[in-house]
């Protein structure tokens, strides 16, 4: 695959934030996804939230898995560290990394298919130990590097590209999340980006399991069997000495609605996305209240966006197993290998 780098020139007159960097500063190759596609929508809104936290870039961690929203890394963030696991391994990766070394901030990034199906029990886990991290999952319902078949949390009665319907009932990873004890739950849209962008600062400035699940439009498979003017159906009706592939160029899609609003968002397939936003007077503090206002408007057909819950006085991982302050990848051979006398007493602790 060939990478287009961008130009490390920048104008002269473009805004820097308190460490003196530019936005361009926090950007990354130029994107090979499908124009239009919404994680390239989340890609800038990530920039955009550490380039006004002034965060230092080789301060970040940023890790994926497999898929379309884990190729997204590589366009943001280049001078941070960056780790692309096996498919739905990132959590645990993630976890590793943490208790190593506890003074970098991150960030993975994952999918519905990557978080929601091979990579469950990583997502579970992951959140349940109250990993200090900015989980972001770019949820699009289906598998995109793999022709759109359904993922995980593909809703009940959708009709893939090739027109089979979808009768499984859907994982709410925001659901799940809350049940598990996840200390920062939001769910956002990634054409909202007046939304998201604050959602994300919050998400990095919180300790503990920060979990955001953004709606990301997929662009690609929403040309369904029955249409004229699909690639299967020219396929079908044309002799060709090969197979080519093109997708339509799509614009974004972007929306701009006030707290308290319902609006309807028309998909590049004609589908709608019936998205409301919190209201100002919303008490993200109540974990129960919060699963049951999902439930209540999940039943009404819309999807719920904003801050849904938060624990101010959340504790991470390495509180919960008293771990030193010093990173444990600074720790010199005495400090890791205390001695015989050591281990004695913590095999004697244990009779």
């Amino acid at each position: 695959m060939t990478y287009i780098a961008k130009p490390r020139l920048h104008h002269p007159s473009l805004a820097c934030n308190a460490l003196g960097y530019t936005r361009r500063d926090y950007e990354g190759r130029v994107s090979t996804l499908c124009a239009g596609c919404g994680h390239d929508s989340i890609s800038a809104a990530i920039v955009r939230a550490c380039w006004e936290l002034a965060i230092e870039p080789h301060r970040v961690a940023k890790l994926s898995g497999i898929g379309c929203s884990s190729k997204t890394p590589d366009y943001f963030l280049s001078p941070s560290h960056g780790f692309n696991t096996v498919h739905g391994r990132m959590p645990s990766v993630l976890t590793g990394a943490n208790l190593a070394n506890r003074e970098l901030l991150y960030l993975g990034v994952s999918g519905d298919g990557d978080s929601a199906s091979i990579g469950i029990g990583q997502f579970v886990h992951a959140i349940r130990r109250g990993v200090n991290m900015v989980y972001i999952v770019e949820n699009n319902g289906v598998y995109g590097l793999t022709k759109g078949q359904f993922s995980a949390t593909a809703d009940a009665g959708s009709v893939s590209k090739k027109g089979v319907v979808n009768t499984d009932a859907p994982l709410d990873l925001v659901g799940l999340a809350l049940q598990l004890g996840a200390s920062f739950v939001g769910r956002s849209f990634s054409g909202d980006k007046e939304q998201l962008v604050p959602l994300i600062k919050g998400a990095i400035a919180h300790r503990g399991a920060a979990i955001l699940d953004v709606l990301s439009p997929c662009v690609t498979f929403n040309n369904h069997a029955g249409s004229t003017k699909s690639y299967d159906y020219v396929r079908e009706h044309n002799d060709s000495i090969n197979r080519l592939d093109f997708i339509e160029p799509r614009a974004e899609i972007t929306v701009d609605y006030a707290p308290g609003e319902l609006i309807e968002v028309t998909q590049h397939d004609g589908s709608l996305l019936r998205l409301r936003k919190l209201d100002a007077a919303y008490d993200p503090s109540d974990r129960v209240a919060a699963m049951n206002y999902l439930h209540e408007r999940q039943a009404a057909g819309e999807i719920v966006t904003g801050l849904l819950y938060v624990d101010e006085g959340a504790q991470d991982l390495h509180a919960h197993l008293k771990t030193v302050a010093t990173p444990l990848n600074t720790l010199d051979t005495a400090a890791l290998c205390p001695g015989a006398a050591a281990l004695d007493r913590i095999n004697a602790a244990l009779r």
